[in-house]
């Protein structure tokens, strides 16, 4: 009798269980594999004996949305020339030269345009070639193009990388800092902080600036002296300063302002000094780290306790009394063994 009561299958009152084990079981040949869909769209899978009720996971993957046309092409004129920044109009270059300073009455114009990152940003073009540097029309709001543009259309990440004679824009830099430090800067100092003036002084003009200065990549500090209206914006990364720089050069926040944006000297404070200091030390450290195989990096830093014991018995490479330096050892080749830990360090 107990056997009969283990083998006797319950009553079904509906077709569901039944057509979920025939979609576990390879489906009969009325229902196809449509009820099978259906399984993994929910995540359950049927119940077996044999094996134990698993999950589904399904993997949904956005695709990116092409970059948005920010203005209509049939408005921007091609012969038209671009605005005066200097004294002398170079025509094979299509650009000003000359000139120290940025005109007082342009300065107080404002902005044509205004960037938005959430309704324009997506792929261009660039995005297929390795290396390509950031529309500067782009950053102002200004770009016709869309998709089609030659330059990337998103904000940059701290993996993107530059020549440190050009910004992020492909501009090439010089080697001081205009007399109005403005422009796109010098290759001599790595410049990470922006200069912000004409703000409107308020109750919360720290919380605006952060605001409208967060849009363009992570800020690492910002000062506001209220009583002058300015205020110092540093970025973690200098590819977001360079973008934030062109993006809200002559923008309002709330209050209808036209901001005054430009390079901030180098900071007199002792304290500010040490943690620049501190800053290049820790990207040099990262540099090292990604060259460097993971097993000298464990050992440089003390994480490998067998580390010391290995150099002692391995650092004389067969020679009796001797002991490599650290240059000799760090330097030692790899085992064939380890290539395939290294991998694109031993390339």
């Amino acid at each position: 009798m107990a056997d009969a009561a283990v083998s006797a299958p319950a009553p079904v009152s509906s077709n569901l269980p039944s057509t979920i084990d025939e979609a576990a079981h390879g489906g009969s040949e009325d229902q196809p594999s449509a009820t099978a869909l259906a399984t993994q769209e929910t995540g359950i899978s049927a119940p077996s004996s044999a094996t134990p009720n698993k999950v589904i996971k399904k993997v949904v993957r956005k695709k990116r949305r092409p970059a948005r046309a920010q203005v209509d092409p049939s408005t921007i004129d091609s012969s038209e020339l671009p605005p005066q920044t200097g004294t002398i109009f170079n025509i094979w270059y299509n650009k000003w030269s000359g000139g120290d300073r940025e005109d007082k009455y342009l300065s107080k114009n404002p902005a044509k345009g205004r960037c938005s990152i959430a309704r324009d940003a997506g792929y261009t073009r660039a995005d297929r070639v390795v290396g390509s540097f950031f529309c500067r029309s782009f950053a102002r709001g200004l770009c016709p193009k869309g998709q089609e543009c030659e330059n990337l259309h998103r904000l940059p990440t701290i993996h993107d990388h530059f020549n440190p004679n050009v910004d992020c824009f492909g501009r090439d830099k010089l080697s001081d800092y205009r007399d109005d430090m403005g422009g796109v800067g010098s290759f001599m100092r790595q410049n990470r902080t922006l200069y912000v003036g004409r703000i409107h002084v308020s109750d919360d003009i720290e919380e605006i600036v952060a605001r409208h200065f967060a849009e363009w990549g992570e800020v690492e500090r910002i000062r506001v002296l209220n009583s002058r209206g300015v205020g110092f914006v540093t970025y973690c990364n200098e590819a977001n300063s360079q973008f934030a720089k062109e993006a809200m050069s002559h923008q309002a926040l709330d209050h209808g302002e036209i901001l005054n944006v430009r390079w901030a000297t180098v900071d007199p404070n002792p304290l500010a000094a040490a943690r620049e200091a501190r800053n290049v030390e820790e990207q040099a450290a990262e540099a090292v780290r990604r060259a460097l195989p993971d097993e000298f990096v464990r050992e440089i830093e003390g994480r490998d306790p067998d580390a010391a014991k290995r150099k002692r018995i391995e650092g004389s490479f067969g020679l009796q009394g001797y002991q490599a330096p650290d240059e000799v050892w760090y330097s030692r080749a790899l085992p064939a063994s380890s290539s395939s830990e290294t991998g694109p360090s031993a390339s």
